[in-house]
C-alpha cells in the first residue's frame, strides 16, 4: 500500500470517528485529524457553518488539542475566546468557525498521541464526564483500528523477508524453513488471527486472511501442500485460533484470556476440532491440522 493509499484509509477512518464522536456526543459540530507531516491536520468535519475550520494543522503543545495530545488525555473550555490555560495560536480557525465551547479529546496509540477529535458548539455548553467519556471511546476505537493496522503491516513486511524471492523457477520446491523461523512463522500465525477478530473494517480484514493463507502456506513441508487437497475437514474460525494457540504450547487458560473466551469454551473448541481430524490429543490435533496445511 503506498503513502496516498495509507492515508486516505487514515483519513476514512477519521471522518467515521467524526460521525460517531457527534452521535455520541451530541456536539453540533465535530472534527478531527491524524498526524501528517509533523501536525495533526484536520481531514474530517460535520456540522460546521462556515469553511474556517479547513486547514487547521495542530501541534503538539499549541492550542486546546495540543494540549490534551501532550497530556494524553481529553481537555475542554466552555469558553474558547477567554480561556487563559491554553494558547490561542488557532483563534482563527475555531473562533471563525464562531465556536465558544470545545472538546478535544487525543488518539493515543502505545503511548503517542497520532491525531485529536473535537466536538464543538457556537454556544455555552455544560461540558463534562458526559461528554468526554463517550468521545474518548471513540477516540480509542480509533487508536485500536491503527493499532491493528501497524501490526498487519509489521506482518507483512517479516512475511516478506521468509518468502521465498525466487520467482523464476515457480516449480522449484522452497527451501525449509530452519526451527527458528518455523517458530517465528507460528507465533505469527497466532498473533494474525487474534487481532482478525477485533477487525471491524472488511479490506484489512482481507489483508489478514491473505496474509493467514500465506502463513499456513510457507511451513516448508512439502506433504502439506499436497495433502490440503486430499482433506475435506473444514476447522471453523475459532477452531483453528485455539489450534494456532495450542501449536505455541498455551494451557487453556491462557487461550482463554488471550482469545477473549472462557476456558470451558476454549475446551469445547479444541474438543470439536479434535474430533474433526480424528485426534485423540491436542498435539496430535496440531500434528494433523499442520500435516494437512491448516496450521503452519
Amino acid at each position: 500500500m503506498t503513502l496516498q493509499e495509507q492515508r486516505a484509509d487514515d483519513r476514512r477512518l477519521v471522518a467515521d470517528a467524526v460521525r460517531e464522536l457527534a452521535r455520541q456526543t451530541r456536539f453540533p459540530v465535530a472534527f478531527g485529524g491524524l498526524f501528517e507531516d509533523g501536525a495533526a491536520r484536520m481531514t474530517a468535519f460535520l456540522g460546521n457553518h462556515t469553511n474556517a475550520l479547513e486547514g487547521l494543522a495542530v501541534k503538539i503543545e499549541r492550542g486546546l488539542g495540543g494540549r490534551a495530545m501532550q497530556e494524553l488525555r481529553p481537555r475542554m473550555t466552555g469558553d474558547y475566546r477567554s480561556a487563559r490555560q491554553i494558547t490561542h495560536d488557532y483563534d482563527r480557525y475555531i473562533l471563525g468557525e464562531g465556536i465558544g465551547t470545545l472538546l478535544a479529546a487525543p488518539i493515543i496509540v502505545e503511548g503517542q498521541p497520532r491525531g485529536v477529535l473535537y466536538g464543538g458548539t457556537w454556544g455555552p455548553w455544560g461540558v463534562g464526564d458526559v461528554s468526554a467519556a463517550p468521545a474518548m471511546r471513540v477516540a480509542d476505537a480509533v487508536a485500536t483500528e491503527l493499532r491493528v493496522r501497524a501490526e498487519v503491516d509489521r506482518r507483512v513486511a517479516a512475511l516478506r523477508d521468509v518468502t521465498p524471492h525466487d520467482t523464476h523457477s515457480v516449480s522449484r520446491a522452497p527451501e525449509p524453513l530452519s526451527a527458528s523461523q518455523r517458530e517465528e512463522l507460528r507465533e505469527s500465525y497466532a498473533e494474525l488471527r487474534r487481532i482478525t477478530a477485533d477487525v471491524a473494517d472488511a479490506d484489512i480484514r482481507g489483508r489478514l486472511e491473505e496474509l493467514e493463507r500465506k502463513l499456513a502456506s510457507l511451513s516448508g513441508l512439502p506433504e502439506a501442500s499436497a495433502a490440503v487437497k486430499k482433506s475435506d475437514v473444514k476447522l471453523s474460525p475459532r477452531e483453528i485460533d485455539v489450534l494456532a494457540r495450542v501449536a505455541l504450547g498455551e494451557t487453556n487458560a491462557e487461550i482463554g484470556a488471550l482469545l477473549g473466551l472462557r476456558e470451558a469454551t476454549v475446551k469445547a473448541y479444541l474438543s470439536s476440532a479434535m474430533a474433526k481430524l480424528g485426534a485423540s490429543t491436542r498435539h496430535a490435533a496440531v500434528a494433523r491440522s499442520r500435516k494437512w496445511g491448516l496450521l503452519p
